[in-house]
């Protein structure tokens, strides 16, 4: 049986809009638009995880909240299982470091980016709750 890896994303929203960020070239799976997140590293929990992920890669502290969903996706390179968390800035300025742009999208406008497999039953998901609201 593969092992599956746990990896982090936060939903960060702002009135009807999300975050969501690009990969810059170079990184893997470049140009692809992500809710960003990262590993969690040993002995650590998701949520300590996608708090350090989103000061290493953003250069801001945010609160995470609830668990939103959960989506498992089997790349190339092997299954993830991402742990999708509600999440809010509370210091920092957005400063990109392994992504080359960002942007508030409108939450239904987000099947026109090109986002991650691994995002896209994420962002469904929160199409429909938001239209729902």
């Amino acid at each position: 049986m593969k092992k599956i890896r746990d990896v982090t994303a936060a939903i960060i929203l702002n009135d009807n809009k999300v975050f969501i960020a690009r990969r810059a070239p170079g990184e893997k799976m470049a140009g692809g638009w992500e809710f960003p997140g990262g590993k969690p590293e040993a002995n650590e929990t998701a949520e300590e995880c996608l708090r350090r992920e989103l000061f290493e890669e953003l250069g801001i502290e945010a609160r995470i909240k609830d668990l939103f969903c959960e989506s498992t996706y089997e790349y190339p390179q092997g299954t993830i299982r991402l742990l999708a968390y509600f999440a809010e800035i509370v210091h920092g300025d957005i400063s990109l470091s392994v992504h080359d742009d960002y942007i508030w999208a409108d939450v239904d406008e987000l099947p026109g980016y090109d986002l991650l497999p691994a995002d896209i039953p994420v962002a469904e998901k929160l199409i429909k709750m938001m239209s729902s609201k």
